[in-house]
């Protein structure tokens, strides 16, 4: 079962040309999500590179996915986005994204993902948490 918002999405919107349209499904054992995307040329920063943002925007997508999956996604908004790069991710390469719910609380959710590189060595690349705040009516507003 592929997991998305809506097909406009950036992260996950197959209709998105222009977006990551990134596939993403529940991990294998049940616990958060697995997904992947393909860097395209529109995706770089540095010449050959994915752009830092490209990359924590997959992270962020993972993780909302993830809490979306988990049955909280209706009125809950990234709140703090948190990420460490580690390794450049070329253009012309998938990147596999992984996100789990570390911690629940009343009004938030504590959220973590990484991203690897698809094939051999899956060489970490990036790393994030965040905190998705639960709101009221008024999506510009925490509870």
């Amino acid at each position: 079962m592929t997991l998305t918002h809506h097909e406009l999405c950036f992260g996950c919107g197959i209709a998105n040309l222009f977006g990551l349209q990134m596939e993403v499904e529940p991990a294998e054992g049940g616990e958060g999500v697995s997904g992947r995307f393909f860097v395209k040329q529109d995706h770089q920063g540095p010449p050959g590179l994915a752009h830092s943002g490209v990359l924590a925007c997959a992270l962020d997508e993972a993780m909302a996915l993830c809490v979306l999956a988990e049955g909280e996604g209706e009125g809950v908004r990234t709140g703090r986005l948190e990420v460490d790069y580690v390794a450049p991710a070329p253009v012309g390469t998938f990147v596999r994204v992984d996100a789990r719910v570390e911690r629940r609380e009343e009004r938030r959710l504590e959220v973590g993902a990484e991203a690897r590189g698809v094939g051999g060595e899956r060489m970490l690349i990036a790393k994030a948490s965040a905190r998705f705040d639960r709101i009221d009516g008024n999506p510009g507003e925490a509870r």
